[in-house]
């Protein structure tokens, strides 16, 4: 009989999966780890980042932006400078990203090969003569 979990994991679970909603895209984790060592201007963050396109890191910027963690000050410069920063919000959202950068260096290997051999097993003929 499966037990249901308790109130306060359910809840627990609730707001995890509202905070994954906002910060748990690659671009996002992305972002912030850039941020982290200083403020960057928008194509500082695009170079660095790489593979983004200016319409997905606007729309980033905009969302980290709403959500407190990313401040944005322009500078009355000709052109206009405009530079990205982590807010309070933000910088604390720093030690998670550290960790799941330094959790992924560790095991990124073990889970391709993990992946290499699961799909490798699941496409080996069965030696029963059938298709499974």
């Amino acid at each position: 009989m499966d037990m249901p979990a308790s109130p306060a994991v359910s809840a627990q679970c609730h707001k995890v999966g509202k905070v994954l909603a906002i910060v748990g895209d690659k671009w996002t984790v992305m972002i912030v780890r850039i941020l982290v060592e200083r403020p960057h201007r928008f194509n500082e963050i695009k170079r660095t980042v790489g593979g983004i396109s200016q319409q997905m890191l606007t729309r980033t910027l905009k969302a980290l932006e709403r959500d407190g963690m990313v401040s944005r000050t322009v500078y009355p410069t000709v052109p206009p400078q405009v530079e990205y920063a982590l807010t309070e919000l933000g910088q604390s959202l720093a030690v998670p990203v550290r960790a799941l950068g330094a959790w992924a260096g560790e095991h990124i290997d073990e889970i391709e090969n993990n992946r290499a051999r699961y799909d490798q097993d699941k496409h080996a003929p069965t030696g029963r003569g059938g298709s499974e």
